[in-house]
């Protein structure tokens, strides 16, 4: 497994891209596939494209973590951010692919950048990056600035339900 610096969420998260597998154990990201690739194969430019890309969308989900867990439902073992993820990884990997290619060039790259270009993406893309899927409610979409409020609509009667959203992305 190749080793990479940890930037994102939490001591144990998951995801693929492209058909690699990132998994992060006691905030350390291991970049793995099946089946196992030597170390070299990991150290591509379109690897570490990748592993940029994952990294990128771990420090979004931090980034909006409290308000995903009030706007997600988890499902089975998973949790809200797994959910997340589940819905909108294909839709973030396009959105912060340019902006990997600066990340893999040595360039500084924010978390400002990264919600800009996720931000951009869902403006130009709407109904692409979901932002609640709450059982019993309908799905809301990104359709620009992550909102200040996020409201959820009962899918059964006229009820909703109105999140605030803090300057971090964390809901209250």
């Amino acid at each position: 497994m190749a080793r990479i610096k940890q930037v994102g969420v939490g001591r144990k998260t998951n995801g693929t891209i492209d058909g690699i597998t990132y998994v992060t154990r006691k905030g350390v990201t291991y970049a793995r596939s099946v089946p196992n690739m030597p170390a070299s194969a990991y150290k591509t430019p379109a690897a570490l494209k990748r592993q940029a890309i994952f990294k990128m969308v771990q420090m979004h989900i931090k980034y909006h973590l409290r308000s995903i867990k009030q706007t997600f439902t988890p499902k089975g073992a998973g949790t809200a951010a797994n959910q997340y993820y589940s819905k909108n990884g294909k839709h973030l990997t396009k959105a912060l692919d340019a902006l990997a290619d600066r990340w893999v060039a040595d360039e500084i790259v924010t978390i400002t950048d990264v919600e800009q270009a996720i931000c951009t993406y869902a403006s130009e893309n709407p109904n692409t990056i979901l932002i609640a899927s709450l059982n019993g409610y309908d799905d809301e979409y990104l359709a620009g600035a992550w909102p200040s409020t996020i409201t959820l609509r009962a899918n059964e009667t006229a009820g909703t339900v109105i999140i605030n959203v803090t300057d971090n992305g964390g809901g209250n």
